[in-house]
C-alpha cells in the first residue's frame, strides 16, 4: 500500500535509501518509514510558516527554534528533582581486590584441590607480599596473569559470596577463610575499600539543570511531533501502532 502523508508520496526508493541509517534499530523498515514521514510533516510545516525549504534541514531547524523554546529548568526545580530521587545522587560503596581462583573438581581431585587452595590461602597469609606471584602461579583465572588483580568494582558486580566476603574484609587485608562459589575457592585480598557517600548539590547542580532542561526539550519535541501526526492525513501506515 502507497504511503502518503498529507497527499504526499513515501516511496519505495526513499524508504529503500534510508534503511541503512537504521541498521542498528530493531525494525528498520519501520524506523525509516516514520523518520521519513515526520521529517516530510516537519517541512510541510515550515512552509505552511512561510519559512523557505529549498534547505529541508535548515527550514526544520528554523521551525523548531520558532516553535520549542523552552526557558532553563529553574535552581528550585533541581533542587527538588535531587531531593526526591536521591538515589541517582549517591555513589555506592567500592573496592581493589585481587584473587587467586582454583576449580572445585569433582571426586578424589575435589579434595586434592580443596587442599591445595588452604595450603596456597596459608602460603599468602604469612607472606601477603607473594600474593601476586602465587596468583601468577596458581589461579586459573585470566586475571592471574595481572598478579589476580580484579581491579575497582562495586556492590552488585560480582556473585554475592564473592562480593560479602570482600565488604567484610577490611582493605590491606585477605580473607581468613577461602571463599567457595560457583566458579571454584577464591583466595581473596583486598586492596583499597570505600565507602559510598552522596554527590553534594552544588556539585551536581549545573549537571543537573542541564539535564532537566534537555529533559523538557525532549518532551516539548515529543508533543509538538505528535500534534502534527494527530493533525495530519496519514494512508498507507499507521504511527499510533508503533
Amino acid at each position: 500500500m502507497t504511503i502518503t502523508v498529507n497527499g504526499v508520496e513515501i516511496s519505495e526508493d526513499m524508504i529503500a535509501s534510508q534503511l541503512e541509517h537504521y541498521s542498528d534499530t530493531p525494525s528498520p523498515r519501520d524506523t525509516a518509514i516514520q523518520q521519513l514521514i515526520l521529517h516530510t510533516l516537519l517541512v510541510q510545516q515550515a512552509k505552511s510558516e512561510g519559512l523557505d525549504v529549498a534547505d529541508e534541514q535548515q527550514a526544520i531547524q528554523a521551525l523548531l527554534d520558532q516553535k520549542l523554546q523552552v526557558a532553563p529548568i529553574d535552581e528550585a526545580s533541581c533542587r527538588e528533582f535531587y531531593e526526591q530521587y536521591p538515589d541517582r545522587f549517591a555513589s555506592g560503596d567500592s573496592a581493589v581486590a585481587s584473587h587467586i581462583l582454583l576449580p572445585k573438581g569433582e571426586g578424589l581431585e575435589a579434595g586434592l584441590i580443596k587442599a591445595k587452595a588452604e595450603g596456597i590461602l596459608a602460603e599468602v597469609q604469612a607472606a601477603p607480599s607473594r600474593f601476586a606471584d602465587l596468583a601468577r602461579e596458581h589461579s586459573t583465572c585470566p586475571s592471574g596473569q595481572q598478579g589476580g588483580s580484579l581491579g575497582q568494582f562495586g556492590r552488585g558486580q560480582m556473585v554475592p559470596e564473592f562480593e560479602q566476603a570482600v565488604f567484610s574484609t577490611a582493605a590491606g587485608e585477605i580473607t581468613p577463610h577461602l571463599v567457595e562459589t560457583q566458579f571454584g575457592y577464591h583466595i581473596i585480598q583486598v586492596n583499597e575499600r570505600a565507602e559510598g557517600s552522596k554527590i553534594g548539590f552544588d556539585e551536581i547542580k549545573d549537571r543537573l539543570q542541564q539535564y532537566l532542561t534537555d529533559l523538557a526539550a525532549n518532551q516539548a519535541m515529543h508533543e509538538y511531533l505528535n500534534g502534527l501526526v494527530g493533525a495530519a492525513d496519514i494512508s498507507g501506515y499507521s504511527m499510533s501502532a508503533h
